[in-house]
């Protein structure tokens, strides 16, 4: 299973941008995502951005990764037994 994380892009310097995950700061390649602006979110898997997503997906998938770590539930609109797993 492959897993992206959503990122916020703080500066770009050619395909090369700096994102903020979760507080912290690393260089992913933006060669995929060429449209890229300073302040867009994107889905980053193995160091390269490969989906642009929205302020309201971050949070929601944030969420769900706290959830999978034991944060009480939050997301209320996936049902929980999405993906044939019963909880």
């Amino acid at each position: 299973m492959c897993l992206a994380v959503p990122a916020k892009v703080k500066e770009i310097h050619d395909a090369v941008g700096k994102v903020d995950i979760s507080g912290v700061t690393r260089e992913i390649s933006l060669m995929l995502l060429p449209e890229t602006q300073v302040g867009d979110y994107v889905l980053v898997h193995a160091g390269f951005a490969i989906q642009k997503v929205t302020e309201e997906e971050v949070a929601e998938t944030n969420a769900l990764l706290a959830e999978m770590n034991g944060a009480p539930r939050t997301v209320t609109d996936i049902p929980e037994e999405a993906g044939g797993m019963q909880v």
